[in-house]
């Protein structure tokens, strides 16, 4: 082993030791290079060019900080108030109506032939890569290469890494053009290699599916992308809604489906008391809350869910929603965010669970990280202590749930 190696090695044990409660240290089960030699060999195994294979891989050594940036768990919870002022930001949209004016050729196309609203398509294409200008910079050859090493989610990146191969075969991509984040997305539209294969398009015919260079491919790419989640041309994303005081919240969960008619039969409201249009009420919608009862609460539709299909977090969905409807000249949020109801920071989530746990809810672990269970355990301590049953994960509770357990 030479001594880059050594050193190499020496800092993944560092950062492994500084991570070890947040993933196992499979890097250190074999050096990089056996890692590297037993998978070049599968890829030929597999038909891999060896030509294909060299170019990938000659010169490749880990990245640590790789390693570090998927190792590392955040400790400040971002509130999604933040994130969708950043996301459709009045600088952002009017940079995203330069872009569509420089576009609008190949915006004209793709609605044409994908159905795909060219404000959302904008809109997503804004917060990937800011109108192109962002796209990253890492060989994400060596970016996938260190992640499969590391070894916690190996299967996934070595099938990236397969796809990469797939790609330079086709003369889909040279291996200069494979820049882009640390986890592997490429190009405008921040594509993983597996989802490039699946979904990048050619909107101009020229023979290349270039998400890097190209604006029409990229964004063509993501209305492809975007059908595959069930996009519905000429159908709504998402309403914001008013619930009455009385609204029965025993009623709700973050993953029910109603059909409109059924939800404005309980109390929901569009805002502005605008009356429901007969189009929507027997559309299914859920009804969501992200910051809780105080906060703005929305009808989400099947087109939601399809920009979900493309990052599946639901501020993201609502930041491409609101940056989309401020570049079409649409409605803002009008609801008021719990600015003093801020959602907890992991330490603080783990502590409520062991709390929770105390009381005899089931969160589902205690690992800091609030999902379904937690959020559940949540509404049912909410309900039995006579709160709204949001589920909201705010300071709020927090506070009364830690009390209770006499942990404060």
């Amino acid at each position: 082993m030479t001594a880059k190696h050594q050193t190499l090695r020496a800092l993944m044990v560092a950062l492994a030791l500084g991570s070890a409660l947040t993933a196992p240290v499979m890097a250190q089960d074999q050096p990089f290079e056996t890692w590297s030699r037993d998978f070049q060999a599968r890829l030929i195994d597999r038909g891999v060019d060896r030509a294909i294979v060299a170019s990938m891989f000659d010169g490749i050594e880990p990245d640590p900080r790789i390693i570090e940036r998927d190792r590392s768990q955040p400790e400040f919870v971002r509130p999604i108030w933040e994130y969708i002022a950043g996301a459709a930001s009045e600088d952002r949209a009017a940079k995203g109506r330069l872009a569509q004016i420089r576009e609008i050729e190949a915006l004209n196309a793709i609605e044409a032939r994908y159905e795909v609203d060219r404000h959302i398509l904008t809109a997503i294409w804004g917060l990937e890569s800011a109108y192109g200008e962002i796209q990253g910079t890492n060989d994400i050859v060596r970016a996938l290469a260190t992640l499969a090493w590391e070894g916690r989610r190996r299967q996934w990146a070595e099938d990236q890494l397969y796809a990469v191969t797939r790609m330079l075969d086709r003369g889909w991509a040279t291996r200069d053009q494979l820049k882009g984040s640390w986890a592997g997305a490429m190009g405008q539209t921040q594509f993983i290699p597996t989802t490039y294969l699946e979904r990048a398009q050619d909107l101009d015919n020229d023979g290349d599916r270039d998400i890097w260079g190209d604006a029409g491919d990229a964004l063509a790419s993501a209305a492809a992308l975007l059908n595959r989640g069930g996009w519905q041309a000429n159908a709504p994303v998402v309403i914001e809604v008013t619930l009455g005081e009385d609204f029965n919240w025993s009623v709700w969960n973050e993953t029910g489906w109603k059909p409109v008619s059924e939800w404005a039969a309980l109390g929901v409201a569009r805002q502005g008391s605008l009356p429901w249009d007969e189009y929507l009420l027997n559309r299914r919608a859920k009804l969501n809350a992200p910051a809780g009862a105080r906060g703005p609460a929305f009808l989400t539709f099947d087109n939601f869910e399809a920009i979900k299909h493309y990052n599946n977090s639901t501020a993201y969905a609502l930041g491409v929603a609101y940056l989309a409807s401020k570049l079409g000249s649409g409605p803002d949020i009008v609801g008021e965010w719990p600015l003093d109801n801020p959602p907890l920071n992991r330490a603080q989530s783990q502590a409520m669970q062991e709390a929770l746990v105390d009381l005899g809810y089931d969160p589902g672990g205690v690992d800091g990280i609030v999902g379904p269970n937690t959020r559940r355990a949540i509404r049912a301590f909410q309900a039995a202590e006579g709160m709204t049953p949001d589920g909201y994960a705010g300071a709020e509770v927090h506070g009364r749930i830690l009390r209770k357990a006499g942990r404060t």
